[in-house]
């Protein structure tokens, strides 16, 4: 009986990951990096240069996410690959393929670098002093992955200056960005300097 439900067990598990697409995974670079790997499961076929995050009827403040990726000589970059996931109008994340939760998005830059994501304004983690916050990843195809600073707002009451410091560390840029509201909702914009303080950046590329 033990043996059946191993075996029962086995075959659940073989087909969940079955049901997970998971595409060429490049080097995860900027270690540690928890959850870096989910930046492979279940990717558009193709990606698109904007993209929405969540239904267009998700519950919350609309805010538009838009930036340009440069390299470290401040040149723009095409077709690099920007991963996004978030809480939802509730602070939490709802359940989806990964622990990431069913908001996330990939987005790929354009001709000149260009990015964007549709999606709401996310709302910090209920009964903490967490603030509002955007997760972000670099996928640089055939090269390397890693996470960069997630975007945060100045105007987020939960925002101090102890948090300020703690997220001043610059990864692929500065994440703390001021938005602006007009009548369609949000805007905040957080560009990408590729490689910027990642550790191990430099093996990027490498076998």
């Amino acid at each position: 009986m033990r043996f059946k439900r191993h075996c029962e067990y086995s075959l659940l598990l073989l087909a969940l990951f079955a049901s997970l697409t998971v595409a060429a995974q490049e080097r995860i670079v900027g270690l540690p990096c928890e959850g870096c790997d989910y930046v492979f499961v279940n990717p558009p076929a193709t990606v698109p240069t904007t993209a929405r995050i969540g239904p267009a009827d998700e519950p919350g403040e609309a805010m538009r996410l838009e930036g340009i990726v440069r390299n470290a000589a401040g040149q723009p970059q095409a077709n690099v690959i920007i991963y996004a996931y978030q809480t939802d109008a509730k602070g939490i994340y709802p359940p989806g393929p990964v622990r990431h939760g069913r908001l996330r998005a990939w987005a790929q830059s354009d001709a000149s670098g260009r990015y964007r994501f549709d999606t709401i304004r996310p709302i910090g983690y209920p009964n903490t002093d967490i603030p509002q916050h955007i997760h972000l990843h670099v996928i640089e195809p055939g090269r390397c992955t890693y996470y960069i600073d997630d975007v945060l707002f100045t105007d987020d009451p939960r925002l101090t200056a102890r948090q300020r410091q703690a997220h001043s560390a610059g990864r692929g840029g500065p994440g703390i960005v001021t938005p602006t509201k007009s009548a369609s909702g949000w805007l905040a914009v957080r560009d990408v300097v590729l490689g910027q303080k990642i550790p191990g950046y430099d093996g990027c590329g490498k076998s």
